[in-house]
């Protein structure tokens, strides 16, 4: 009988690279999830605004966007914002451009004495051209 050595075979060396392929499948999952969305979360401000058949964009140049939601709250873009923080955010833009334009949304539930009041707030600010914000009537 011979004693000798048993031969091995070496074993499979461990793997030192990184399988990118789940990763980046992850990524692009995110990618188009993110790219879905975005535009869904343009105005996180809800108003049932008026409906009208004759509405047309406008074609402003420089604007802002005042909102008063249902409960009379004024809000400056999304920002909600009393009325004298309204009017100082006003008078800043009236001093960069005289000539922007305020657009208005206001919901259906808002009574005309608010709306008079926010109109007049803008006025006192220093901006004389508003425009209000409707949807189209569907046909």
């Amino acid at each position: 009988m011979a004693f000798g050595r048993l031969e091995r075979k070496a074993g499979a060396s461990p793997m030192s690279d990184i399988n990118m392929t789940p990763l980046i499948d992850v990524m692009l999952v995110l990618l188009v999830i993110f790219m879905i969305t975005a535009p869904l979360m343009t105005s996180s401000l809800r108003l049932d605004l008026p409906k009208t058949e004759g509405a047309r964009p406008t074609d402003a140049g420089q604007f802002v966007t005042v909102a008063v939601d249902p409960a009379g709250k004024l809000f400056w873009g999304d920002q909600p914002v009393s009325a004298e923080q309204l009017k100082l955010r006003v008078r800043e833009a009236a001093l960069r451009n005289p000539a922007t334009e305020v657009q208005l949304r206001a919901d259906q539930a808002v009574p005309y004495g608010r709306i008079a009041e926010l109109i007049g707030l803008v006025q006192d600010g220093g901006l004389s051209r508003i425009g209000f914000v409707t949807e189209t009537a569907a046909k």
